[in-house]
Protein backbone atom coordinates (compact mmCIF):
# COMPACT_ATOMS: atom_id res chain seq x y z
CA UNK A 1 0.00 0.00 0.00
CA UNK A 2 1.48 3.34 -0.77
CA UNK A 3 2.38 5.29 1.87
CA UNK A 4 -0.18 8.19 1.49
CA UNK A 5 -3.07 5.98 1.52
CA UNK A 6 -1.54 3.97 4.67
CA UNK A 7 -1.44 7.82 6.17
CA UNK A 8 -5.07 8.64 4.93
CA UNK A 9 -6.49 5.87 6.48
CA UNK A 10 -4.82 6.62 10.07
CA UNK A 11 -5.99 10.07 9.74
CA UNK A 12 -9.46 9.29 8.67
CA UNK A 13 -12.56 7.78 11.09
CA UNK A 14 -11.96 4.18 11.27
CA UNK A 15 -15.28 2.98 9.27
CA UNK A 16 -17.81 -0.13 11.64
CA UNK A 17 -19.29 -2.35 9.59
CA UNK A 18 -21.63 -5.12 11.30
CA UNK A 19 -23.47 -8.26 10.45
CA UNK A 20 -27.30 -7.57 10.78
CA UNK A 21 -28.72 -10.61 8.94
CA UNK A 22 -27.60 -14.20 8.33
CA UNK A 23 -30.29 -16.39 6.19
CA UNK A 24 -29.52 -19.83 5.33
CA UNK A 25 -31.27 -22.86 3.00
CA UNK A 26 -29.76 -25.96 3.74
CA UNK A 27 -26.40 -25.26 4.91
CA UNK A 28 -25.04 -27.95 7.02
CA UNK A 29 -27.79 -29.13 9.58
CA UNK A 30 -29.94 -25.42 9.20
CA UNK A 31 -33.01 -26.42 6.86
CA UNK A 32 -34.16 -22.90 6.75
CA UNK A 33 -32.78 -20.54 8.93
CA UNK A 34 -33.22 -16.84 9.38
CA UNK A 35 -31.59 -14.64 12.14
CA UNK A 36 -30.92 -10.81 12.95
CA UNK A 37 -27.75 -10.35 15.22
CA UNK A 38 -26.85 -7.65 18.04
CA UNK A 39 -24.21 -4.87 16.72
CA UNK A 40 -21.86 -5.50 19.14
CA UNK A 41 -21.41 -9.10 20.80
CA UNK A 42 -23.89 -12.40 20.09
CA UNK A 43 -23.34 -15.38 22.10
CA UNK A 44 -24.37 -18.48 20.60
CA UNK A 45 -24.75 -20.91 23.42
CA UNK A 46 -25.51 -25.02 23.22
CA UNK A 47 -24.30 -28.57 23.58
CA UNK A 48 -22.00 -29.70 20.89
CA UNK A 49 -23.10 -30.78 17.50
CA UNK A 50 -25.83 -28.60 17.47
CA UNK A 51 -24.70 -26.19 14.57
CA UNK A 52 -23.05 -23.33 16.65
CA UNK A 53 -19.91 -23.73 14.30
CA UNK A 54 -21.78 -24.02 11.61
CA UNK A 55 -23.44 -20.10 11.78
CA UNK A 56 -19.89 -18.83 12.17
CA UNK A 57 -18.73 -20.83 9.08
CA UNK A 58 -21.84 -19.17 7.13
CA UNK A 59 -20.71 -15.49 8.10
CA UNK A 60 -16.85 -16.38 7.10
CA UNK A 61 -17.67 -17.47 3.95
CA UNK A 62 -18.95 -14.20 3.22
CA UNK A 63 -15.45 -12.38 3.44
CA UNK A 64 -12.99 -15.26 1.67
CA UNK A 65 -15.65 -17.07 -0.07
CA UNK A 66 -14.51 -20.55 1.47
CA UNK A 67 -14.78 -22.25 4.83
CA UNK A 68 -12.20 -22.28 7.57
CA UNK A 69 -13.07 -25.88 8.13
CA UNK A 70 -13.24 -27.55 4.68
CA UNK A 71 -12.02 -27.08 1.05
CA UNK A 72 -14.77 -28.65 -0.47
CA UNK A 73 -18.10 -26.49 -0.90
CA UNK A 74 -19.66 -30.31 -0.98
CA UNK A 75 -18.76 -30.38 2.70
CA UNK A 76 -21.39 -27.65 3.67
CA UNK A 77 -24.88 -28.37 1.65
CA UNK A 78 -27.33 -30.34 4.40
CA UNK A 79 -27.18 -34.10 3.70
CA UNK A 80 -30.06 -35.32 0.90
CA UNK A 81 -30.29 -31.92 -0.89
CA UNK A 82 -28.95 -30.58 -3.95
CA UNK A 83 -28.04 -26.94 -3.16
CA UNK A 84 -27.12 -24.54 -0.59
CA UNK A 85 -27.97 -20.82 0.25
CA UNK A 86 -26.35 -17.89 2.29
CA UNK A 87 -27.21 -14.79 2.61
CA UNK A 88 -26.46 -11.66 4.83
CA UNK A 89 -26.69 -8.20 4.94
CA UNK A 90 -24.54 -6.09 6.61
CA UNK A 91 -24.26 -2.44 7.41
CA UNK A 92 -20.91 -1.04 6.30
CA UNK A 93 -20.64 3.02 6.31
CA UNK A 94 -24.23 3.88 6.96
CA UNK A 95 -25.36 1.41 3.65
CA UNK A 96 -27.07 -1.67 3.82
CA UNK A 97 -24.86 -4.53 2.05
CA UNK A 98 -26.84 -8.08 0.74
CA UNK A 99 -24.66 -10.95 -0.19
CA UNK A 100 -25.54 -13.86 -1.64
CA UNK A 101 -23.67 -17.40 -1.65
CA UNK A 102 -25.25 -20.27 -3.67
CA UNK A 103 -23.50 -23.87 -3.60
CA UNK A 104 -24.41 -26.45 -6.03
CA UNK A 105 -22.27 -29.12 -5.89
CA UNK A 106 -19.21 -28.12 -7.71
CA UNK A 107 -20.35 -25.30 -8.70
CA UNK A 108 -20.55 -21.31 -6.54
CA UNK A 109 -22.69 -18.26 -7.66
CA UNK A 110 -22.23 -15.03 -5.88
CA UNK A 111 -24.40 -11.85 -5.88
CA UNK A 112 -23.76 -8.20 -4.27
CA UNK A 113 -26.43 -6.05 -3.73
CA UNK A 114 -28.10 -8.39 -6.53
CA UNK A 115 -25.60 -8.38 -8.88
CA UNK A 116 -24.29 -11.59 -10.08
CA UNK A 117 -20.65 -11.54 -9.89
CA UNK A 118 -18.26 -13.43 -11.60
CA UNK A 119 -15.44 -14.18 -9.83
CA UNK A 120 -15.67 -15.13 -5.75
CA UNK A 121 -12.26 -12.91 -5.54
CA UNK A 122 -15.26 -10.15 -5.71
CA UNK A 123 -16.33 -10.60 -2.15
CA UNK A 124 -12.77 -9.53 -1.02
CA UNK A 125 -12.69 -6.06 1.04
CA UNK A 126 -16.39 -6.12 1.49
CA UNK A 127 -15.96 -7.39 4.51
CA UNK A 128 -13.00 -8.40 6.75
CA UNK A 129 -13.48 -11.30 9.27
CA UNK A 130 -10.59 -12.42 12.21
CA UNK A 131 -11.60 -15.94 13.01
CA UNK A 132 -9.83 -17.51 16.83
CA UNK A 133 -10.88 -21.10 17.02
CA UNK A 134 -8.90 -23.47 19.00
CA UNK A 135 -6.68 -24.69 16.04
CA UNK A 136 -5.54 -21.54 16.23
CA UNK A 137 -4.15 -21.67 19.32
CA UNK A 138 -1.90 -24.80 18.37
CA UNK A 139 -0.93 -22.32 15.25
CA UNK A 140 2.44 -22.00 16.78
CA UNK A 141 3.45 -25.39 18.09
CA UNK A 142 1.86 -26.90 14.75
CA UNK A 143 3.53 -27.87 11.49
CA UNK A 144 4.50 -24.64 8.95
CA UNK A 145 1.98 -25.41 7.10
CA UNK A 146 -0.67 -23.78 9.68
CA UNK A 147 1.49 -20.52 10.02
CA UNK A 148 1.44 -20.01 5.87
CA UNK A 149 -2.24 -20.55 6.16
CA UNK A 150 -2.56 -17.87 8.97
CA UNK A 151 -0.46 -15.60 7.15
CA UNK A 152 -2.16 -16.41 3.50
CA UNK A 153 -5.70 -16.22 5.05
CA UNK A 154 -4.72 -12.11 5.94
CA UNK A 155 -3.11 -11.80 2.93
CA UNK A 156 -5.71 -12.39 1.17
CA UNK A 157 -8.51 -10.41 2.82
CA UNK A 158 -6.42 -7.28 2.61
CA UNK A 159 -5.06 -7.62 -0.97
CA UNK A 160 -7.40 -8.77 -4.15
CA UNK A 161 -4.06 -9.00 -5.49
CA UNK A 162 -2.24 -11.38 -3.70
CA UNK A 163 -5.56 -13.78 -4.04
CA UNK A 164 -5.14 -14.02 -7.20
CA UNK A 165 -1.30 -14.25 -6.71
CA UNK A 166 -1.84 -17.29 -4.95
CA UNK A 167 -4.34 -19.10 -7.15
CA UNK A 168 -2.06 -18.63 -10.08
CA UNK A 169 1.09 -19.60 -8.35
CA UNK A 170 -0.72 -22.82 -6.62
CA UNK A 171 -1.80 -23.49 -10.72
CA UNK A 172 1.52 -23.03 -11.62
CA UNK A 173 3.19 -25.43 -9.04
CA UNK A 174 0.29 -28.10 -9.68
CA UNK A 175 1.48 -27.91 -13.48
CA UNK A 176 5.34 -28.02 -12.48
CA UNK A 177 4.06 -31.09 -10.32
CA UNK A 178 2.65 -32.59 -13.26
CA UNK A 179 5.13 -32.65 -15.83
CA UNK A 180 7.68 -33.90 -13.01
CA UNK A 181 6.04 -36.93 -12.53
CA UNK A 182 6.36 -37.73 -16.10
CA UNK A 183 9.17 -40.12 -17.34
CA UNK A 184 10.75 -37.36 -19.30
CA UNK A 185 9.73 -34.40 -18.93
CA UNK A 186 9.41 -32.03 -21.65
CA UNK A 187 11.67 -29.22 -21.10
CA UNK A 188 10.31 -26.42 -23.49
CA UNK A 189 7.00 -26.88 -20.88
CA UNK A 190 8.83 -27.01 -17.78
CA UNK A 191 10.95 -23.73 -18.59
CA UNK A 192 7.23 -22.28 -19.19
CA UNK A 193 6.08 -23.16 -15.72
CA UNK A 194 9.56 -22.73 -14.09
CA UNK A 195 8.93 -18.76 -15.41
CA UNK A 196 4.94 -19.25 -14.28
CA UNK A 197 5.99 -20.40 -10.68
CA UNK A 198 8.91 -18.18 -9.86
CA UNK A 199 6.79 -14.95 -11.36
CA UNK A 200 4.06 -15.53 -9.29
CA UNK A 201 6.36 -16.76 -6.05
CA UNK A 202 8.30 -14.35 -5.92
CA UNK A 203 5.50 -12.13 -5.71
CA UNK A 204 3.77 -13.92 -2.69
CA UNK A 205 7.59 -13.72 -1.29
CA UNK A 206 7.68 -9.74 -0.99
CA UNK A 207 4.40 -9.78 0.18
CA UNK A 208 4.61 -11.83 3.18
CA UNK A 209 8.41 -10.42 3.88
CA UNK A 210 6.21 -6.67 4.35
CA UNK A 211 3.05 -8.50 6.17
CA UNK A 212 5.38 -10.17 8.54
CA UNK A 213 6.86 -6.60 9.37
CA UNK A 214 3.83 -5.37 10.39
CA UNK A 215 2.96 -8.24 12.01
CA UNK A 216 6.16 -8.28 14.11
CA UNK A 217 6.11 -4.31 15.42
CA UNK A 218 2.04 -4.68 16.18
CA UNK A 219 2.03 -8.57 17.99
CA UNK A 220 4.97 -7.05 20.26
CA UNK A 221 3.26 -4.61 22.08
CA UNK A 222 0.32 -6.94 22.42
CA UNK A 223 2.10 -9.58 23.48
CA UNK A 224 4.26 -7.40 25.99
CA UNK A 225 0.70 -6.00 27.33
CA UNK A 226 -0.56 -9.89 27.95
CA UNK A 227 2.61 -10.73 29.98
CA UNK A 228 2.84 -7.29 31.41
CA UNK A 229 6.30 -6.95 30.02
CA UNK A 230 7.89 -10.45 31.36
CA UNK A 231 8.30 -11.43 27.73
CA UNK A 232 9.56 -10.19 24.12
CA UNK A 233 8.21 -11.57 21.51
CA UNK A 234 10.01 -11.75 17.87
CA UNK A 235 7.96 -12.53 14.47
CA UNK A 236 10.00 -12.87 11.50
CA UNK A 237 9.60 -14.24 8.02
CA UNK A 238 11.06 -17.36 7.26
CA UNK A 239 11.34 -17.80 3.61
CA UNK A 240 12.35 -21.32 1.91
CA UNK A 241 14.39 -19.12 -0.68
CA UNK A 242 16.54 -16.32 0.09
CA UNK A 243 15.38 -12.95 0.27
CA UNK A 244 16.71 -10.59 -2.85
CA UNK A 245 16.85 -6.75 -2.12
CA UNK A 246 13.91 -6.30 -4.96
CA UNK A 247 11.25 -8.14 -6.45
CA UNK A 248 13.06 -8.43 -9.95
CA UNK A 249 15.83 -9.93 -8.08
CA UNK A 250 13.58 -12.23 -5.96
CA UNK A 251 12.04 -13.52 -9.41
CA UNK A 252 15.24 -14.36 -10.69
CA UNK A 253 16.73 -15.64 -7.72
CA UNK A 254 13.54 -17.86 -7.48
CA UNK A 255 13.59 -19.13 -11.02
CA UNK A 256 17.46 -19.99 -10.85
CA UNK A 257 16.54 -22.29 -7.72
CA UNK A 258 14.08 -24.09 -9.77
CA UNK A 259 16.51 -24.47 -12.97
CA UNK A 260 19.50 -25.71 -10.79
CA UNK A 261 16.89 -28.22 -8.75
CA UNK A 262 15.04 -30.00 -11.18
CA UNK A 263 17.12 -33.08 -11.61
CA UNK A 264 16.62 -33.06 -7.61
CA UNK A 265 12.66 -32.58 -7.77
CA UNK A 266 12.37 -34.49 -10.76
CA UNK A 267 13.69 -37.59 -8.61
CA UNK A 268 11.62 -36.55 -5.99
CA UNK A 269 8.64 -35.98 -8.35
CA UNK A 270 7.85 -32.71 -6.62
CA UNK A 271 8.90 -28.89 -6.33
CA UNK A 272 11.14 -28.90 -3.31
CA UNK A 273 11.52 -24.73 -2.88
CA UNK A 274 9.32 -22.40 -2.98
CA UNK A 275 6.85 -20.30 -0.68
CA UNK A 276 5.05 -23.01 -0.06
CA UNK A 277 7.89 -24.39 2.05
CA UNK A 278 7.65 -20.96 4.29
CA UNK A 279 7.41 -20.78 7.70
CA UNK A 280 6.93 -18.11 10.27
CA UNK A 281 9.83 -17.59 13.09
CA UNK A 282 8.22 -17.08 16.67
CA UNK A 283 10.40 -16.20 19.33
CA UNK A 284 10.12 -15.14 23.05
CA UNK A 285 12.39 -13.70 24.69
CA UNK A 286 15.35 -15.14 22.20
CA UNK A 287 13.86 -18.56 22.10
CA UNK A 288 11.96 -20.59 19.77
CA UNK A 289 9.05 -20.83 21.24
CA UNK A 290 7.53 -23.13 18.22
CA UNK A 291 9.84 -25.68 19.34
CA UNK A 292 10.64 -25.53 22.75
CA UNK A 293 7.91 -22.60 24.47
CA UNK A 294 5.76 -24.39 27.22
CA UNK A 295 2.36 -24.67 25.97
CA UNK A 296 1.20 -21.55 28.38
CA UNK A 297 3.97 -19.63 26.18
CA UNK A 298 2.84 -21.04 22.76
CA UNK A 299 -0.69 -20.23 23.89
CA UNK A 300 -0.10 -16.28 24.32
CA UNK A 301 2.06 -16.43 21.45
CA UNK A 302 -0.93 -17.29 19.46
CA UNK A 303 -3.25 -14.71 20.99
CA UNK A 304 -1.15 -11.91 20.40
CA UNK A 305 -1.25 -12.77 16.63
CA UNK A 306 -4.59 -12.93 16.55
CA UNK A 307 -4.78 -9.94 18.15
CA UNK A 308 -2.57 -8.15 15.80
CA UNK A 309 -4.97 -9.32 12.89
CA UNK A 310 -7.29 -7.32 14.10
CA UNK A 311 -4.82 -4.05 14.59
CA UNK A 312 -3.51 -4.78 11.20
CA UNK A 313 -7.07 -4.73 9.11
CA UNK A 314 -7.86 -1.78 11.42
CA UNK A 315 -4.70 0.14 10.06
CA UNK A 316 -4.39 -0.87 6.72
CA UNK A 317 -8.03 -0.49 5.53
CA UNK A 318 -9.68 2.01 7.38
CA UNK A 319 -12.50 -0.46 8.94
CA UNK A 320 -12.70 -2.48 11.76
CA UNK A 321 -13.53 -6.17 11.41
CA UNK A 322 -15.88 -8.87 12.67
CA UNK A 323 -14.55 -11.35 15.25
CA UNK A 324 -15.70 -14.91 15.71
CA UNK A 325 -14.24 -16.52 18.80
CA UNK A 326 -15.30 -20.30 18.38
CA UNK A 327 -15.22 -22.25 21.37
CA UNK A 328 -11.69 -20.69 22.17
CA UNK A 329 -12.50 -19.31 26.08
CA UNK A 330 -13.04 -22.73 27.41
CA UNK A 331 -9.01 -23.29 26.16
CA UNK A 332 -7.66 -20.39 28.20
CA UNK A 333 -7.33 -19.62 31.85
CA UNK A 334 -9.38 -17.44 33.42
CA UNK A 335 -6.55 -14.39 33.17
CA UNK A 336 -6.57 -15.17 29.08
CA UNK A 337 -10.56 -15.04 29.33
CA UNK A 338 -10.22 -11.72 30.91
CA UNK A 339 -7.42 -10.31 28.35
CA UNK A 340 -9.25 -10.54 25.38
CA UNK A 341 -13.08 -9.98 26.16
CA UNK A 342 -11.09 -6.82 27.37
CA UNK A 343 -9.70 -6.45 24.12
CA UNK A 344 -12.40 -6.46 22.08
CA UNK A 345 -13.11 -2.60 21.53
CA UNK A 346 -15.73 -1.31 19.09
CA UNK A 347 -16.74 -4.24 16.97
CA UNK A 348 -18.75 -7.05 16.35
CA UNK A 349 -18.08 -10.24 18.35
CA UNK A 350 -20.21 -13.98 17.71
CA UNK A 351 -18.59 -16.10 20.87
CA UNK A 352 -19.69 -20.25 20.38
CA UNK A 353 -20.25 -21.92 23.81
CA UNK A 354 -21.45 -24.58 25.42
CA UNK A 355 -21.33 -22.39 28.76
CA UNK A 356 -19.90 -19.13 29.49
CA UNK A 357 -19.15 -17.79 33.11
CA UNK A 358 -21.71 -15.19 34.18
CA UNK A 359 -18.36 -13.39 35.13
CA UNK A 360 -17.66 -12.74 31.42
CA UNK A 361 -21.16 -11.55 30.39
CA UNK A 362 -20.87 -9.27 33.45
CA UNK A 363 -17.55 -7.62 31.70
CA UNK A 364 -20.17 -6.85 28.47
CA UNK A 365 -22.17 -4.26 27.99
CA UNK A 366 -24.12 -4.49 24.77
CA UNK A 367 -24.79 -8.29 23.84
CA UNK A 368 -27.60 -11.18 22.79
CA UNK A 369 -27.49 -14.21 24.06
CA UNK A 370 -29.06 -17.33 21.39
CA UNK A 371 -29.45 -21.49 22.49
CA UNK A 372 -28.63 -23.17 19.39
CA UNK A 373 -30.30 -26.48 19.62
CA UNK A 374 -30.24 -29.18 16.18
CA UNK A 375 -30.33 -26.52 13.74
CA UNK A 376 -32.51 -24.01 15.61
CA UNK A 377 -31.81 -20.82 16.99
CA UNK A 378 -33.52 -18.78 19.72
CA UNK A 379 -33.43 -15.62 21.77
CA UNK A 380 -32.83 -16.38 25.28
CA UNK A 381 -31.05 -13.19 27.07
CA UNK A 382 -29.86 -10.32 26.69
CA UNK A 383 -30.61 -7.32 24.52
CA UNK A 384 -32.64 -7.86 21.65
CA UNK A 385 -30.69 -7.29 17.97
CA UNK A 386 -32.37 -4.19 16.89
CA UNK A 387 -32.96 -2.27 19.99
CA UNK A 388 -29.54 -0.82 19.56
CA UNK A 389 -29.34 0.21 16.17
Amino acid sequence: MPCSAALYRAQSRIAVMYFKELELVNFRNYEKLKIRFHEKVNILLGENAQGKTNLLEALYIMSLGKSFRTSRDSDMIRFGTDFARIRTVSEKEGEDLTVEIGLIRRKKSLKIDGVKKKKISDLLENVYIVIFSPDDLRIVKDEPEKRRRFIDRELCQLSPVYYDDLVRYRKALNQRNVLLREERPDASLMDIWDEETAFYGSRIMVRRKAFSERLRVISRKIHGDLTEGREELDVFYEPDIPLAENPPEQRKQYLQVLREGREKDAARRTTLRGPHRDDLGIKTNGTDVRNYGSQGQQRTAALSLKLAELTLIEEETGEKPVLLLDDVLSELDRTRQRQLITSFGDIQIFITATELDSGIISRLSDYTVFQVERGSVRLSGGTRPGENH
